[in-house]
């Protein structure tokens, strides 16, 4: 099992089974893949006491990471072996402050997906479905320059 013979939601899956190594960001900002389907996720996320920001509430790049990482997997769910997506517009709407040490769920769908950029939307809510934040995510699709030359 190589990652660069995976498609995006073969690797999405994986990574939700743990059958490899999380990425740091998922330690930092703790964040676990509950459900892992083509075109969607949903991520369980914590904000504890090292997500402060300056005035003492759960810090809006906490959020911020979380909506990113939820628009970017779903994304990379409807993505051929060999591909990969970078983020180019991350526009957020912060509903209310995030709670600390309390589990939300961050949901992220795609919206459209073109030949050159994919378009998603993420949700964070709490479990009785109270909106905390929102976001709309554009990711541009990296190609291997031989494969991008061939479709050019």
């Amino acid at each position: 099992m190589h990652p660069k013979d995976m498609t995006g939601l073969q690797l999405m899956q994986a990574f939700a089974q743990g059958l490899f190594p999380r990425p740091g960001i998922s330690k930092t900002m703790p964040m676990d893949a509950q459900t892992v389907e083509h075109g969607r996720v949903i991520f369980t996320a914590t904000a504890n006491e090292t997500h402060t920001n300056p005035m003492g509430g759960v810090h809006g790049g906490f959020a911020a990471t979380v909506l990113d990482t939820v628009t970017g997997c779903a994304t990379h769910t409807v993505l051929p072996a060999g591909e990969s997506y970078g983020t180019t517009d991350l526009n957020i709407k912060m509903c209310r402050p995030l709670p600390f040490n309390v589990t939300v769920y961050a949901e992220g769908k795609v919206i459209n997906a073109g030949r050159n950029l994919v378009i998603s939307e993420g949700t964070i809510r709490d479990e009785a479905g109270k909106v905390y934040a929102h976001a709309t995510a554009t990711c541009m699709i990296i190609r291997p320059a031989a494969r991008e030359q061939a479709t050019a």
